[in-house]
């Protein structure tokens, strides 16, 4: 066997996991025809075909994914030795990318980022509040806040926070529409929902907590688009009360008798959890969660 690059490997790790080279590129920050070379050399070196290209992407061959296993070891001694020259340098800089639901990153987080920056100039942070989930073991995140405790995988998670839930609708349209002095009203009323083909968790599944009965009449698939659609009249939802606070329009419906509870987890990979980059944005996700107290709840400031 040849010698390899290893950065050659890393070329291969990227295309394994995103399945795509373009994609793959983007993401190592190179261009794809140096991509596809580092591809071709790692094929050279080990003398057999790691990928079949598809039009759908590259797929791993028996070869590569034999290879997969061995290349994320290297990876992992790579991050150790990393963190460990980080620790002996006193220094802690690099990128941070952390995946949120959207609400969190955009109403929670986002608006808390400037005391973080502030406190640490060399660190970077990428932050990705999408409605999904995100794969740590691919290295879509180093990062994840979930809104279930993953059950596979060398995966670390520990609850962040409780949050509290309830329907709300425009000021308007509770102002126009029919009266609502029990649970067994809401069914009477027009609602916002989620697509259900296209919920990424079934914790977002709100509505038969609700009543059985509510059959909504807008579905949309995501919360803050929800919000909007609340906001505009469009009828009743559930939403969680610290996005919902941040709109004086809204009011709460029934406070006292719909109550749901969800929590968001703090999910690391077993590799890069102890990385020093990693610990500074876990402990501010922390503090910054037990600070915010009972902002997660109904009646909070």
């Amino acid at each position: 066997m040849s010698d390899f690059d290893w950065n050659d490997l890393r070329a291969f790790l990227a295309v394994a996991r995103l399945g795509r080279l373009t994609i793959a590129a983007q993401r190592m920050g190179i261009d794809h025809s140096t991509l596809s070379r580092r591809l071709s050399a790692l094929e050279g070196a080990l003398g057999t075909r790691l990928f079949d290209r598809r039009p759908s992407g590259f797929a791993l061959t028996a070869d590569g994914e034999r290879l997969l296993a061995d290349a994320e070891r290297m990876e992992s001694v790579a991050i150790g030795l990393r963190a460990r020259l980080d620790v002996d340098a006193h220094q802690v800089g690099g990128t941070v990318r952390l995946g949120t639901p959207e609400a969190f990153g955009t109403y929670f987080l986002a608006p808390r980022l400037a005391e973080f920056c502030a406190a640490q100039p060399a660190l970077e942070i990428e932050l990705v509040a999408n409605p999904r989930s995100f794969s740590l073991s691919k290295r879509e995140a180093d990062l994840a806040i979930g809104m279930t405790r993953p059950e596979t995988g060398r995966l670390y998670a520990r609850k962040l926070v409780d949050y509290a839930l309830g329907v709300y609708a425009a000021r308007a349209y509770a102002d126009s529409a029919g009266a609502i002095r029990s649970a067994d009203d809401l069914p009477h009323h027009r609602w916002i929902g989620y697509v259900d083909d296209l919920l990424w968790t079934s914790e977002l599944n709100y509505l038969p907590q609700v009543s059985a009965a509510i059959h909504p009449q807008a579905r949309i698939s995501n919360v803050i688009t929800q919000l909007e659609a609340v906001r505009g009249g469009a009828g009743l939802a559930v939403l969680p009360h610290f996005l919902a606070r941040t709109c004086p329009e809204l009011v709460a419906v029934l406070p006292g008798a719909v109550r749901i509870v969800r929590a968001y987890w703090l999910i690391a990979h077993a590799d890069t959890r102890d990385l020093p980059r990693v610990r500074l944005v876990s402990d501010f996700l922390t503090r910054q969660a037990e600070a915010a107290g009972d902002a997660f709840w109904l009646g909070s400031p």
